[in-house]
């Protein structure tokens, strides 16, 4: 290797003869075979005279079986391009470069980095190659994770611009509060008309600074109650101008490194006017809502009620029910209502509870039931609503027939015993079997009945059992 097949920026050795010497064919032939994952030697026509393979992937593509091709017909038609040149280039002893083709291999096409080294008066050549997969997998894992960033940086863009409209439009005073210095750090427009003066004022002010000189010390020790605690009941404040008085309340989140106090201030008038207002339409959409609502203690004992509960009870007067265990009128007996509550104090919520309401007068109806955990004052409760599913099971099976699925055999749980169950189960799965054979054969009961292990008269004797004799007679006649 000579000065002049080196890269303009690469430093060749200064005297190969001497600290080299004359290399054994043996050894030159492992030094090629290991400088790259593919070496080719390619004669002057460009024909593949040998190949050396350290890259165990590429002899599973099968470049080893290229001995005797030309090296042009191995790429793609858009590098033959590139071998040409590196041919060329290679023969008339230009500097080397490494140029990347693509190869048809058999598991596809495998991406190659090459560098083509002229090696002999007679025209050979030596193309040392670099499998290129591992880099482009990383550069493809890149390009998404880059991608990803983008999108998470819009999608992050976008919600900020949105919340940041809200707070603008918000027609509550909403304050930001560093909780570490509790000074202001952003206000809407909304508090700084409650408050008075600009924005630029309010921002870098002390919080306690805004209110009356009797409240900063509770309103100072609301927010740290926040911080220590979630919930935080709303605290009675007067602004510093004495004349308005607010509720004030405080919610603490994370941004970034930093903790931060989401503040509001609604004016008392308004707030109290609001929650009376919205405990007033809560209450008449309890009372006229279709579905059974009923709130307990945590005991179970009927607190409060609303018609359609009353409704569903046979039931004429609320004192009737009120004080009244819930056991009485929903549930099966030491069956229901022990797994409800268990499933309310494991998970604080139920949804989907099949059971059944008894009224005063002996109706029973299948109900289904849906049940939360909440606290009222410290106390705890069971809010509960019930919805009358009887009339939409129209497909249930009448006393004494034979059920036509799994799910109505486990809705007899309870209200059967075992040994009944068991016998409605054997009933159902003889016949699945009978349907099956009677398709299976196109409804040729002679055939059905062969498959089934059966005579005829006895495959006849259970089609009339299970109401199935009609195709039966038709066969017969």
């Amino acid at each position: 290797m000579d000065a002049r097949s080196t890269g303009p920026d690469s430093i060749p050795f200064t005297a190969p003869a001497e600290t080299i010497g004359t290399l054994d064919t043996d050894v030159a032939g492992r030094l090629l075979g290991a400088t790259g994952d593919v070496t080719f030697v390619i004669d002057a026509r460009g024909v593949i005279r040998d190949v050396a393979i350290a890259n165990a992937d590429l002899a599973l593509d099968g470049l080893g079986e290229w001995i005797g091709r030309p090296w042009a017909e191995t790429v793609t038609i858009e590098s033959r391009p590139k071998i040409a040149e590196m041919l060329r280039d290679a023969a008339a002893g230009a500097p080397p470069r490494w140029r990347q083709v693509n190869h048809d291999a058999a598991r596809g096409e495998v991406p190659v980095r090459y560098l083509a080294i002229g090696a002999g008066k007679d025209g050979r050549v030596i193309a040392i190659g670099r499998d290129l997969r591992a880099t482009a997998a990383l550069q493809q894992r890149l390009l998404a994770a880059q991608q990803s960033m983008e999108r998470d940086y819009i999608r992050l863009r976008q919600a900020e611009s949105r919340y940041r409209q809200l707070f603008e439009l918000s027609a509550e005073a909403v304050l930001i509060v560093d909780a570490a210095t509790r000074r202001i750090t952003d206000a809407n427009p909304a508090a700084k008309k409650l408050i008075g003066g600009r924005k630029d004022n309010l921002v870098g002010q002390a919080f306690s600074a805004i209110l009356h000189n009797e409240d900063r010390d509770a309103g100072v020790a609301l927010l740290g109650a926040v911080a220590a605690t979630e919930k935080v009941p709303p605290l009675g404040v007067r602004m510093a101008d004495g004349r308005q008085a607010c509720e004030l309340s405080a919610t603490l989140f994370r941004e970034g490194r930093g903790a931060f106090f989401l503040v509001r201030l609604s004016p008392l008038t308004q707030a109290s006017d609001a929650r009376a207002a919205a405990d007033r339409s809560l209450e008449a959409t309890l009372e006229r809502i279709p579905d059974a609502f009923v709130l307990t203690d945590d005991a179970l004992v009927i607190l409060a009620q609303n018609s359609a509960f009353l409704d569903l009870t046979q039931t004429a007067r609320a004192e009737q029910v009120t004080g009244q265990p819930l056991g009485r009128f929903v549930g099966r007996p030491g069956i229901d209502l022990t797994l409800l509550i268990a499933q309310l104090r494991d998970h604080g919520a139920v949804r989907n509870f099949t059971t059944i309401v008894r009224g005063e007068y002996g109706l029973q109806d299948e109900v289904e039931l849906a049940a939360v955990a909440t606290e009222d004052n410290g106390r705890a409760c069971y809010g509960i609503t019930l919805r009358n599913v009887g009339p939409l099971r129209v497909a249930r099976q009448p006393v004494g027939e034979a059920p036509r699925s799994v799910e109505q055999l486990t809705e007899l749980v309870g209200r059967v015993s075992l040994k009944e169950i068991v016998r409605e189960s054997t009933d159902l799965i003889e016949r699945l079997c009978i349907e099956a054979a009677l398709s299976y054969t196109s409804d040729n009961r002679a055939s059905a009945a062969e498959i089934l292990g059966l005579s005829r008269q006895s495959l006849y004797s259970k089609l009339h059992r299970h109401g199935m004799a009609a195709g039966a007679l038709a066969d017969e006649a």
